[in-house]
């Protein structure tokens, strides 16, 4: 019984780590404003032809 709590346990602990991590990843991503604005440039574009 110890061993399967210790495994447990261990998993518990690997498994907030790697969320921990992910969300500070995620938080502090950083993302330049020049590149989204590109990126939907063709979709403003028709929207604005088309009117």
């Amino acid at each position: 019984m110890k061993f399967e709590s210790l495994m447990l346990k261990s998993l518990f602990t690997a498994c907030m780590l790697v969320c921990v991590l992910t969300m500070g990843a995620m938080l502090t991503a950083k993302t330049t404003v020049p590149n989204v604005a590109a990126a939907h440039a063709p979709a403003v574009t028709i929207a604005n032809s088309a009117g």
